[in-house]
């Protein structure tokens, strides 16, 4: 992937700011309290999809119209937040989206992306196996297969952090959870165009540890399973593009526990009112167990989606 301009982050802004609003950054005061730190949360529980990477859905779809302009339509696959922001940004340019998901996949994320025009298709035991069958629909219907990460969703997802940089530039560190990467690659991506000195932590589930694995060994390591609530976080195996990417940028990667994430979701309903998802948890969760270490420090967390179905919410808010 080749570096980022701050340049071309800010051009990924304003077709960014085409479809929805910069989102907020707040230094909650309870949470410091709590933690001994400054904590600027990044809401990207705020924007149209209630997750972030509806920012890398428009960019790639510009990206696609102007690279591909006969294409008729894309597939991809999916656990929800990835298939909203799809089918938001193809529907804003004009284009079908077939999403795949895994069998027994939220409810509520399959109804939300149906209802920013996509076309949902269970398939597969996880999104593993969704994914070759996205692959193989792409084959058969002429469609264009959208990866899970690509350098046009990660300047699209950079925006957030150019953002939060720009309104809180001298952070120590910055907690972002690692589902696929584009999160962490985007959070890297913008510091290093800026040419701060801030830490980027990545965070997985002590469930689906792949990717701190695989920093931790330098070799790219695979995970029998990933079976965490924390949806946006189950993946069996880095994407060898964004490893090469968060190997060299990140200062370390936190695993959490399920237990540890849903008391994070706790905390952020208690001290800012604000609705996590458990991938959108993890890096407080994170924050919470390093909080010795980050006492009188100024940290962001990324509060990457709030898509949690409600009974998996009325579980851990009980």
């Amino acid at each position: 992937m080749h570096r980022l301009t701050r340049d071309d982050i800010e051009q990924a802004a304003q077709r960014v700011y085409q479809v929805m609003p910069a989102t907020a950054q707040y230094p909650w005061p309870l949470l410091a309290q709590r933690l001994g730190c400054t904590v600027w949360v990044k809401h990207e529980n705020h924007t149209p999809t209630g997750a972030f990477k509806v920012r890398g859905g428009i960019t790639f779809m510009h990206w696609l119209k102007r690279e591909h302009p006969d294409v008729q339509g894309i597939v991809s696959a999916t656990r929800g937040n990835h298939g909203q922001s799809l089918a938001l940004a193809a529907g804003a340019v004009g284009l079908r989206a077939l999403i795949v998901v895994p069998q027994g996949n939220s409810l509520e994320k399959n109804n939300a992306m149906r209802g920013f025009g996509g076309e949902v298709v269970e398939y597969g035991r996880d999104f593993d196996e969704a994914r070759e069958e996205a692959a193989r629909l792409a084959q058969a219907q002429g469609l264009y297969l959208v990866p899970p990460f690509h350098p046009e969703l990660v300047k699209g997802v950079a925006t957030y952090a150019l953002e939060l940089f720009k309104a809180a530039p001298d952070l120590d560190s910055v907690y972002v959870p690692i589902g696929c990467g584009s999160g962490i690659c985007a959070v890297i991506a913008a510091r290093d165009a800026l040419g701060l000195k801030t830490e980027v932590v990545g965070v997985v589930s002590s469930e689906a540890a792949a990717a701190k694995l695989s920093f931790d060994t330098g070799a790219i390591c695979e995970t029998a399973s990933a079976d965490t609530f924390a949806d946006g976080l189950a993946v069996r195996k880095p994407i060898a593009e964004a490893f090469a990417v968060y190997a060299q940028g990140a200062a370390r990667i936190v695993s959490v526990n399920d237990q540890q994430i849903a008391e994070a979701m706790r905390v952020y309903y208690t001290d800012t009112h604000n609705l996590a998802e458990g991938a959108g948890a993890a890096a407080l969760a994170a924050l919470m167990q390093e909080r010795e270490s980050m006492q009188g420090k100024r940290v962001g967390v990324i509060l990457s989606g709030a898509n949690v179905d409600q009974s998996v919410f009325a579980n851990v808010i009980g």
